[in-house]
């Protein structure tokens, strides 16, 4: 077993490692970051704080937590916090999962990015001064970003001095109109083991929240070259998009896992575990990938409250089966519960023998106790615990239950305040 941490885990950076991560039998995750409201803090994990890499303490407190929790290794999961993380290997105990130090400096600056690969790919110009642009609009970003932060199109020189007067540190590049991609790739001592194109869909705030992979010719070679100069290991990946005479121009590239690597991790390549494994020395080769096409994003709600409870109580029709088929998310919280110890019991008015019904749905051990109503029972009656929950479709029945017994009652739309991730 590895002690494996993951900072800072709220970003979709950590998400995505921790969705990688979570059920392999071989990892033990620890989540960290700074003292904010996000999703790392709703899953079922322990989540500690560290002080962010602005804090004069952060190296201390890191060097610290490594060593109270015998970290073996370190997700970085933001572009900041992976390089300094990587300026600072020396003087950090546990193996920071990413490539050479040098190679996350050049990757932090788009300007040293495009100076280190202008010879082997086509890079964007780059302008030094406003007087040398002969064409607009114009592209400017900061020289040291992500996500597209800060990046803006500039139609005319009036409007592009304005803006460098008030955004210090930015680049001036030639405006690429074309379609832009990602590929995500992996690469060992051998060179670019992986590589992939995919399509960058309803971006919001950097992130593709769709993707379709693609094939591209000539990318392939794009990422050996850009591989062997860097000297890339592990995961990585790079953005591409078309100039206005449709050559593929690099836009950045970057050491670490991506968010939208799910496209590729249900296929078969689990970007952080085999960057683990390439860190660790052990051979592995890529499975037979899987036929999907196409990922679509979209915000996942999770809930903090203070339900707590000994034993749950769920009805059978309407609510454990719902048009001819069992419940999922039902199916997995008493799953949950199961592995919890925590009791259920089945109160159900089902119109015929219920026990054929547990038996023809496979659940004939689900439940610790079943209690088979008439129409005159009421499911209150059967309730002893004080601190039970109750779920079921119908609000009269939720209804009596809690105001005969005090408790807490859910419908299935209510489900997801008691599964945990």
């Amino acid at each position: 077993m590895i002690n494996v941490l993951i900072s800072p885990a709220g970003t979709e950076i950590g998400r995505e490692i921790w969705q990688s991560l979570r059920f392999d039998k071989s990892v033990r995750l620890f989540l960290a970051g700074e003292d904010y409201d996000n999703h790392a803090r709703y899953y079922d994990c322990d989540y500690h704080l560290l002080p962010g890499i602005t804090s004069d303490n952060w190296l201390s407190a890191l060097q610290t937590f490594i060593s109270r929790h015998e970290i073996h290794y370190i997700f970085p999961a933001h572009d900041d916090v992976l390089f300094a993380y990587a300026q600072k290997q020396e003087n950090i105990a546990a193996r920071v999962i990413t490539s050479n130090a040098e190679c996350c400096e050049i990757t932090r600056y788009k300007s040293l990015t495009y100076k280190a690969l202008a010879d082997v790919i086509h890079v964007p110009r780059c302008y030094e001064t406003v007087e040398e642009i002969t064409e607009w609009p114009v592209f400017v970003k900061p020289d040291r970003g992500q996500g597209a932060q800060g990046a803006v199109k500039i139609a005319d020189e009036t409007s592009l001095r304005r803006h460098l007067a008030e955004h210090p540190g930015v680049i001036i590049c030639e405006y690429l109109s074309g379609a832009e991609y990602t590929v995500d790739c992996f690469s060992n001592a051998q060179g670019v083991i992986f590589c992939q194109p995919r399509t960058r869909e309803r971006i919001r705030a950097g992130i593709s929240m769709g993707s379709k992979r693609i094939e591209i010719e000539g990318v392939r070679e794009m990422a050996e070259k850009i591989s062997t100069r860097l000297n890339l290991r592990g995961a990585w990946f790079f953005q591409l998009k078309y100039s206005n005479d449709s050559v593929l121009t690099l836009l950045e590239v970057a050491p670490r896992i991506a968010g939208t690597m799910a496209l590729n991790r249900v296929r078969g390549v689990n970007f952080p575990l085999l960057s683990l494994y390439e860190h660790q020395n052990i051979a592995f080769t890529l499975p037979a990938l899987l036929p999907v096409e196409r990922i679509s994003r979209a915000l996942s709600n999770r809930y903090r409250s203070d339900i707590t409870f000994s034993h749950v109580y769920v009805d059978f029709d309407d609510t454990l089966i719902i048009h001819q088929k069992l419940c999922l998310p039902l199916i997995a919280f008493l799953y949950q519960c199961v592995n919890e110890g925590i009791p259920l019991s089945l109160l159900t008015r089902h119109r015929g023998d219920i026990y054929q019904q547990l038996n023809k749905w496979r659940l004939t051990t689900l439940f610790d106790r079943v209690y088979h109503l008439t129409e005159q029972d009421k499911k209150s009656s059967y309730i002893t615990e004080p601190d039970a929950i109750f779920i079921d479709d119908s609000f009269r029945e939720r209804d009596e239950v809690h105001r005969s017994c005090g408790i807490y009652t859910f419908d299935i739309s209510m489900l997801d305040v008691l599964i945990k991730e």
